[in-house]
């Protein structure tokens, strides 16, 4: 009988790779882009990008710098750091990027003065601001939401083709994803400047950009349509989009990914409302129940 030596055990991964390429899966999930885009847009081999999310192999700064810039954030929050810890710290961090020595102390005397005293939401509640991933019913609940209060229903995917001047797929091809967020930064302040009582849907992504969301937050009661992975894919498809089905099982793993790195950002809402096995109007009833309440309440 022929005795084979036994096969040498694999070399522990090294902890700091490891942890650098959840970070890497963690941010390229809250961004929705595909491993291929991202690959694509840093100018780096899918396959190099695949053993940087595995957490094998060598990478040079260089490398690092390109992946950063493609997921548009500083290199640090790839390495990860107290700034990269929580939701706050990014949006805080985000805010004060780049700013003077006269801003930054002119923030801090602000943050001092918002731990002194409580905030009301009077001004907040003039705009009621949808946020989740697509499928959670954004549109028809926002649609019955704003007829039942007598204000407009804003979308504000529609605000940025209109300032942009484009479709919102030719923004992303044309531009890329760091001008479709200054698109999307433009329009909203557009939409904040009218005094107007609106209800307004935004898109599932926003919340990958701190500085829109630090800006949504501050200025809108944001209300978190949750909604389980699979009935987001169901309500896709039956709106139409069958490319879900393309590779479902795939589609189904990215869509918990991106859910998985959005989750404590949309968190950060106002009011959390699950949608999952309700049906409309039974979600609207409940949702414009909870909304009243709000409103009565301030």
């Amino acid at each position: 009988m022929e005795i084979h030596p036994p096969k040498p055990a694999a070399a522990p991964r090294e902890p700091l790779l490891v942890a650098l390429g959840e970070r890497v899966r963690l941010l390229r999930a809250r961004k929705a882009m595909p491993r291929r885009v991202l690959a694509q847009t840093a100018k780096v081999s899918e396959r190099h990008l695949a053993n940087l999310e595995s957490g094998i192999g060598n990478v040079s700064v260089l490398v690092l710098q390109l992946v950063a810039q493609a997921l548009d954030c500083p290199i640090a929050e790839l390495l990860g750091d107290e700034t990269t810890a929580t939701p706050e710290w990014l949006m805080i961090r985000e805010s004060l990027r780049g700013r003077g020595a006269e801003d930054l102390q002119r923030a801090q005397r602000a943050l001092e003065a918002l731990f002194d005293s409580t905030s009301s939401t009077t001004t907040r509640l003039d705009r009621i601001a949808l946020i989740g991933l697509r499928g959670a019913g954004k549109s028809s609940l926002g649609r019955l939401l704003a007829q039942a209060l007598g204000r407009p229903f804003v979308e504000l995917g529609r605000e940025i083709t209109r300032i942009a001047g484009g479709s919102l797929a030719e923004i992303q091809d044309l531009y890329g994803p760091t001008a479709y967020r200054r698109y999307e930064r433009q329009a909203l302040e557009a939409v904040l400047a009218d005094p107007t009582r609106v209800v307004l849907e935004t898109s599932g992504g926003l919340v990958s950009n701190p500085t829109n969301f630090s800006l949504l937050l501050g200025n809108c009661f944001t209300i978190w349509l949750r909604a389980a992975p699979e009935d987001h894919m169901k309500r896709v498809i039956d709106q139409g989009d069958l490319r879900p089905m393309e590779g479902s099982d795939a589609a189904m793993e990215d869509l918990r990914l991106i859910l998985a790195g959005r989750a404590a950002f949309y968190a950060k809402a106002d009011l959390i409302f699950d949608t999952s096995g309700k049906s409309l109007q039974a979600s609207f009833e409940k949702l414009h129940a909870l909304v009243e309440m709000a409103l009565n309440q301030d």
